[in-house]
This record gives structure tokens, C-alpha cells and sequence, in this order.
């Protein structure tokens, strides 16, 4: 099976339109639009090959049919935070073909090892973990939210087969805004009245501010998950810039103790709502009449019921001021507002199974069990995952 890089424009664009035709008959597929992908492998415009690097492939067969694709990457300073140097592998879509799927793989496979490589996470992102991360294994029967994955059900028994291992599960929980339990709701009102607690949404022309801010919270809340790498000013300013033309401020809110950035709920529209008839390539004038109908906060598409939904990306509080109810403080109090705007529901997503905080909080919200995500990973050659586990044995004894 040829697996051949995609380097020209027209292997390029048979990379981007490939997914289009897999999920051709599949009603519930939303495509990432193909400018968001180009985004994620153009080196001016994502920071990651400062100190990375990334290849894209597709397979096709001897008729000139693509058949599948997939990507490799490395971004250093990440994959050299784990005991056996670990790259990824993203944007993989097959047919149902497990030696399409082997052969693309292998090929990824190959190229991190060249590179030092002894490990891969599958599915993942050149970037953050926002977005395009995991594989979904449960789940199937709705649309996705934005920027989460969606994939053929046979894709996580290829990696299996291919002996990938499973590595964490990512869930995603749907909230209706309007019932948020009692309990929560009391919790938070509390939080609210207690001394030195403040909470403030982002001022827009003062992004950078609330960006440092966000960079702290972040940097502090996540620093002991294993696959995590602080967040440089850098980095969370392009994350800000890549994010502001669809931030609605009632949907951030931040929380601080004696004027210290102490926690963060961080949602957006679900975009997919508005761009799920483009099947990820709009024309110009989807985009125009986009542009015109997402001022004031996306009014167009909220008066006529088209956008009800949010994607809850990112909540968390430092953890010298954990237990002091800033998580259910967070969880509601922006809520009145964002129902008045016609959001009525969320999802609660990619919610790690190495965070047991979270899962806490999304079990106490009563939420619906809408999407599990999983995160694979796999060791090039027995000697690697026998020093991870000889590793993780050492780090797990009391």
C-alpha cells in the first residue's frame, strides 16, 4: 500500500477532502474546517515548530484512490518530559482496511523513530490539547462539539491491533443549563460571600492581561499531569489570538483570591451547530455572511435558535485554593447570564481520567453521559515500555 507524503498542493488538498468522502453518508460527521487544519501545519502560524516539527501522508492505492491519511509530530520539550521520548500521531482517517490503517501507521511509526522517538500517542494534536485529541470510543450517535473529535468506530481496535495500549480516557458530560442542582447553586453563593473572593469576566481590549492570568492559573492547576508542559507567554498569547473571533466574555470567567488569578471556567460557542452543513470546506460567502451574523456575540445565529449550545474547554483552580467551592462557583454563577443569551445547554468535555478533581465535579452537576474519548500509546520496542513501567512503578509507590 504507497503511503506517500503529502507535499504538493494537490496532496495536500486530497488530505484536507478525504474525510469528506469517508463520512459522505454519515449525518452526525462535523469536518474541521480545512483552514483551521492548515493552521495547525504551517510553520509561521503555529508556535510548536519553534522547537517541533510535523509531516502529513496519505495512502492510495493502485488505481490513485486515497484510501487514508495520517500525521506525525514532535514537539521537543514535550517529548522529552517522559522517561522514553514520546511523539504523536493525529488527523488519522481510514477505510475499513486494517492494512491501509497498518501501513499508515508503520509509516508515521517510522518517521518519529528516525526522530528520536521510542513512543506515540494516538490520536493527538501539534498543538494543545483543546482540540483534536483522542479517539472517540463511545458516544457515536450525535454530532461532536467543536474542535472534538469524531471518528469511524473501528479505529480504536486498529491501534489495539497495531498494539497501541490504552493510555487515559477523556470524557464529556451534557449539562442543561437550567438545572443546575440545588446544591451546587448553594455552594457557589457562599464561595461568592466569602472574604477576599472576587470573580470578573475578560475585558476584550485588555486580552494580554487576562491571558497572564490564565497562563498562571493553567501553569499552577495542571503542572502534576503526567503529559503536561507549562504554558509560555508565547504560547498562551497565540492560544488568546486563535481563540478572540469567537470568545463571548459571558461564556469566561475567572476567579481570584486577594486579587490572585485562583481558577478559570473557559467555554465557547459550539460553532459546529453553524458549521456542520459545511462539511469543513465553506465557500465565500458561508464565510461572508458567517462574519456579518457573529457580531454581537453571535445575535443572528442565537435569535433563531441555531447556536443553544456551549463547549465548557477548560475549568480549574489552583490547588491552594481548592476546597473553598471556587469550582462550584465557577460551574454556576456565569450560567444566568449565558441562558438569557439563549445557550440553554453544554458540554462538559474532555475531562481526563487523571483528574479525579474534575470528574468530582462533573458527577455533583448531574450531567448526561454524552462522549468518552480515549488516548492511546504505543512503544516502538519492548525495551521502551519496560523502562515506562519500571518508571511509573517507582513514581506510584507510597
Amino acid at each position: 500500500m504507497p503511503v506517500v507524503p503529502a507535499i504538493t498542493p494537490t496532496q495536500k488538498q486530497a488530505f484536507l477532502d478525504f474525510p469528506r468522502q469517508l463520512y459522505a453518508d454519515d449525518p452526525n460527521w462535523v469536518g474541521p474546517l480545512d483552514m483551521e487544519v492548515k493552521v495547525i501545519f504551517h510553520p509561521r502560524k503555529n508556535p510548536h515548530f519553534v522547537e517541533g516539527e510535523a509531516q502529513w501522508w496519505i495512502a492510495i492505492d493502485n488505481r490513485g484512490r486515497v484510501l487514508g491519511r495520517v500525521a506525525a509530530f514532535v514537539y521537543y520539550p514535550k517529548a522529552q518530559r517522559y522517561v522514553v521520548p514520546t511523539g504523536g500521531m493525529g488527523f488519522f482517517e481510514c477505510v475499513e482496511d486494517y492494512s491501509v490503517a497498518e501501513a499508515l501507521l508503520s509509516t508515521a511509526q517510522g518517521w518519529l523513530a528516525e526522530r528520536g522517538m521510542q513512543a506515540a500517542d494516538a490520536f493527538v494534536n501539534f498543538g494543545e490539547n483543546d482540540r483534536f485529541w483522542g479517539v472517540l470510543i463511545e458516544g457515536f450517535d450525535s454530532p461532536p462539539s467543536y474542535g472534538m473529535p469524531y471518528n469511524k468506530p473501528y479505529y480504536a481496535d486498529f491501534l489495539t491491533r497495531y498494539g497501541f495500549e490504552l493510555y487515559f480516557r477523556q470524557e464529556s458530560r451534557e449539562l442543561d443549563l437550567r438545572t443546575i442542582p440545588e446544591r451546587i447553586v448553594r455552594i457557589a453563593q457562599r464561595a461568592a460571600q466569602k472574604e477576599g473572593v472576587t470573580f470578573a469576566y475578560p475585558e476584550l481590549h485588555n486580552l494580554r492581561k487576562y491571558a497572564l492570568d490564565f497562563r498562571t492559573i493553567y501553569n499552577d492547576a495542571w503542572q502534576y499531569h503526567e503529559h503536561f508542559v507549562p504554558l509560555s507567554e508565547e504560547r498562551v498569547f497565540r492560544l488568546v489570538e486563535n481563540l478572540k473571533p469567537i470568545l463571548i466574555p459571558e461564556m469566561i470567567y475567572f476567579a481570584y483570591v486577594d486579587n490572585e488569578p485562583a481558577g478559570i471556567i473557559l467555554a465557547v460557542p459550539d460553532l459546529n451547530q453553524i458549521f456542520r452543513p459545511w462539511r469543513g470546506r465553506p465557500g465565500l460567502i458561508d464565510l461572508l455572511l458567517f462574519l456579518w451574523r457573529k457580531r454581537n456575540k453571535f445575535a443572528w445565529y442565537r435569535r433563531r435558535g441555531i447556536l443553544t449550545r456551549a463547549r465548557v474547554m477548560l475549568m480549574g483552580v489552583r490547588p491552594k485554593y481548592q476546597r473553598r467551592g471556587l469550582e462550584s462557583a465557577l460551574a454556576y454563577l456565569p450560567v444566568p447570564p449565558v441562558i438569557q443569551m439563549g445557550i440553554t445547554h453544554a458540554e462538559l468535555s474532555w475531562v481526563g481520567d487523571f483528574n479525579p478533581a474534575m470528574l468530582a465535579v462533573l458527577e455533583a452537576t448531574q450531567a448526561r453521559r454524552s462522549k468518552v474519548h480515549a488516548t492511546f500509546r504505543y512503544y516502538f520496542t519492548p525495551e521502551a515500555q519496560a523502562q515506562a513501567q519500571a518508571h511509573k512503578a517507582i513514581i506510584s509507590r507510597p
